[in-house]
């Protein structure tokens, strides 16, 4: 088996190991699929746990507004995010949130919400959540992926339909609501550093589905959150994540291809700084592929390989490192990659 071959270079950058984190969820629902939801009970946990652990809940506009303006952000802030506006948000997850006094986001797809009423929530339901303070942002105009083209459909043409139909959205979630935040929650997390761009030249604030904290060198348009329904819902790999530290990664590294045409492997470099971890301690792992083997190349730079081949679907790497200034705490970073199958199509979801 061919071995994925990954350069990355360390340089040495002040790094102040502050970082808020993004929670997203989905349903908050004993009876949905387990995929995409947390119990009431077990959502209570993780709210009581922030409370009595020192963790500070801000608003997703207070996090961003800080992220553009280049200012620090607080340590041990945490943003609560929800996917898709489904009902039991409103009945099981509102009102827990309402009692803590804790401020949160929902991004909506605009042209599901009248059409599948009880599943999702719909017009005057979202209004009431808005009038009682909740943030409302966009999932796109439909839940379409931004990067899976339908046959026959050329990747540019595809792109451009869907950011104009983001538009549409943001438009009518501002005449329905009055909100117009110019967030962007991606559908399956999926971009690439054209999307990116072209939402950075449209003013968009961009959140995907990969893990890690969010830092002072965040790039606006791939903004991490962490997964917290199940199988990521207990509080004990919680309790890490929300303690987690964001690598000060470049502005070109989160800007890397993130398509890999199947059977190819992804060249890589990410410069990140050195100056709170030691080398040595630094660990990368590939979802379902292992632990890789990192060898590096003077102080400033090493090689990361695995024994493993991408399969079609949606791929991940995750790097972590103990912070020396801050025990028991770990920086952390999430790459994505998105693999086609060997005709070229896209997987399903």
């Amino acid at each position: 088996m061919k071995k994925i071959l990954i350069a990355l270079l360390m340089t040495l950058v002040p790094n102040f190991a502050q970082a808020t984190v993004i929670l997203v969820y989905h349903h908050v629902s004993e009876t949905t699929p387990k995929s995409t939801s947390i119990s009431p009970k077990q959502f209570e946990l993780h709210l009581n746990y922030l409370k009595d652990n020192g963790f500070k809940v801000i608003a997703l506009n207070e996090m961003v507004d800080k992220l553009k303006a280049k200012q620090p952000l607080e340590d041990k802030t945490v943003v609560i995010t929800f996917d898709d506006g489904y009902s039991d948000i409103l009945y099981n997850g509102h009102p827990l949130l309402q009692k803590f006094g804790y401020p949160y986001t929902m991004f909506i797809n605009p042209n599901t919400v009248p059409n599948n009423s009880g599943i999702y929530l719909d017009w005057p339901q979202i209004k009431q959540m808005a009038d009682d303070g909740v943030l409302i942002a966009n999932h796109g105009l439909v839940h379409d992926s931004l990067i899976k083209t339908p046959k026959g459909v050329e990747a540019q043409t595809w792109l451009t339909q869907k950011l104009d139909e983001l538009e549409q959205s943001e438009q009518i979630i501002k005449d329905k609501l009055d909100q117009n935040w110019k967030y962007f929650a991606l559908p399956y997390g999926e971009y690439t550093p054209q999307a990116q761009q072209e939402l950075a030249s449209m003013g968009y604030a961009v959140f995907t589905q990969q893990s890690g904290p969010v830092g002072d060198t965040t790039d606006i348009t791939a903004i991490p959150r962490f997964p917290a329904s199940m199988p990521y819902d207990q509080l004990g790999p919680l309790k890490d994540k929300l303690n987690s530290l964001a690598f000060n990664v470049s502005a070109k590294s989160q800007r890397a291809q993130t398509i890999v045409p199947f059977g190819e492997q992804p060249e890589k470099t990410v410069e990140v700084s050195l100056n709170d971890f030691y080398p040595n301690m630094l660990a990368c792992f590939i979802a379902g592929g292992g632990k890789a083997e990192i060898t590096w190349q003077g102080k400033e730079s090493f090689t990361m390989s695995f024994d493993a081949n991408f399969k079609p679907g949606r791929n991940r790497s995750n790097c972590t490192a103990p912070s020396i200034s801050k025990s028991g705490r770990f920086y952390w970073y999430s790459k994505p990659w998105f693999v086609p199958k060997a005709d070229g199509s896209w997987y399903t979801d």
